[in-house]
């Protein structure tokens, strides 16, 4: 018998269960837990810095090295996931990244804070996004965003968890021991689930969700930018200049609101708590933002979440009182996680499926530059100044300027609205 027949028999069958959904459970696990523990940075910034006499800048520093180098590299997984899979590139870089937490833990001079976080824990960090949120695109052709929204609020949900969690533990056992231990726990919780993962759904039998055997498929299966075609698009340089600067004060407040709300006498613990809020409403913001998109458009949705995170920058500069903070929490946590969920289907909207880890990989790069640019900018307005405030006005500010790109986008290489 043919054995194309035989491939089409197969495909033709409908399975008891679609393995898309484990594919998206599993990424929110390693989601949640890589990324709930490389946001905990900035409660490890104030004991760390204080023990070994470095400057906030000094010490951020590091944290930005490590997205910038995680940026650089999605671009390589995503290519490497794109031609064999992301059940290797999602184990070797839970490698790097258990590995580069265990070894934070004997840290004693400026360069191995870098090499370790900002070499391992970013080459590892470079897995943890392009991989999952490419092969997840692949494994559905509708309802994209509500699962992308999904597998990405583990990152909300990893941060309401290990914000409190890295407290206690630095708190009960020091900052070097609670290293240790979050090398562990990294090493078995993102190697092993990585071992469920399939790059497409053919690998097991099944069909992208909503497509049938018939041939009907998702039409951006049919057509598709390589990655050299995107580059040389309007369309890619706008969105990507538009989450640098999204992403600049995404993360000089992650890194920098605990070491804030402290300095306004607001306790160490009420502090993660702000952070845990802003991890809870971001999970929120992803599931919400990314179902929102597959009735309004990503545009409309991105516009939405770019206007609430303005709106929260502008109200944290008069924030003093610890209510106000976790409103600003709330409303900045829920923008910035709807974003989040939004970035993987909008490359597939406006490029296609063909090359989406290698142009989501490129797209997410040039969010790291904000993201790496971002906490250490903060860091040392804060050494020159003593304070905050003007930190968190650039950070509005520079964010506005990114709602006006996200505007102008449109369809690469079509006319109308997006």
């Amino acid at each position: 018998m043919d054995k194309r027949v035989v491939l089409s028999s197969a495909e033709s069958k409908k399975p008891s269960f679609f393995y898309g959904y484990i594919i998206v459970a599993t990424a929110f696990l390693i989601i949640a837990i890589v990324w709930g523990t490389f946001h905990s940075f900035g409660i490890f910034l104030k004991p760390l810095s204080t023990e070994l006499g470095w400057t906030r800048a000094m010490t951020s520093g590091a944290f930005s090295v490590s997205f910038l180098l995680l940026g650089l590299l999605g671009i390589v997984t995503g290519r490497l996931t794109d031609r064999f899979g992301p059940r290797i590139v999602v184990a070797v870089c839970g490698l790097f990244l258990g590995l580069g937490y265990v070894l934070m833990s004997q840290v004693s001079t400026i360069w191995q804070l870098y090499l370790f976080y900002g070499a391992f824990i970013g080459a590892g960090m470079s897995g943890s996004v392009v991989p999952l949120l490419s092969t997840i695109a692949r494994w559905f052709s509708k309802r994209r965003g509500m699962m992308t929204g999904i597998a990405i609020s583990g990152l909300g949900v990893g941060m309401l968890i290990m914000s409190p969690v890295a407290n206690w533990l630095i708190a009960t056992y020091g900052w070097r021991t609670s290293y240790i231990i979050v090398g562990i726990i990294i090493l078995a919780l993102v190697i092993i689930p990585a071992q469920l993962l399939r790059n497409f759904p053919r690998q097991s039998g099944q069909l992208p969700y909503s497509e049938n055997a018939a041939g009907e498929k998702d039409d951006l299966q049919k057509i598709g930018f390589s990655l050299r075609e995107a580059i040389r698009t309007r369309q890619l340089w706008l969105l990507g200049a538009a989450l640098v600067c999204f992403f600049l004060g995404i993360e000089a407040v992650l890194v920098h609101i605990v070491p804030h709300a402290t300095d306004l006498g607001i306790s160490t613990s009420n502090a993660a708590t702000i952070l845990a809020v802003t991890g809870g409403l971001s999970t929120i913001g992803r599931v919400i933002m990314g179902g929102a998109s597959d009735r309004i458009g990503n545009k409309l949705a991105l516009i939405i979440c770019f206007v609430l995170v303005s709106m929260a920058l502008f109200w944290l500069l008069a924030a003093k009182e610890l209510w106000m903070l976790y409103l600003f929490a709330a409303i900045f946590g829920f923008g910035y996680g709807g974003t989040a969920a939004l970035l993987s289907p909008t490359v597939a909207e406006l490029f296609g499926l063909g090359s989406h880890g290698a142009i989501l990989g490129v797209i997410l790069f040039s969010a790291t530059i904000g993201e790496a640019s971002g906490p250490v900018l903060a860091g040392h307005i804060f050494d020159v100044t003593g304070g905050y405030s003007l930190a968190f006005l650039v950070c509005a500010l520079v964010t506005l300027a990114g709602f006006v790109l996200v505007s102008l986008l449109r369809p690469a290489g079509a006319e109308g609205p997006m």
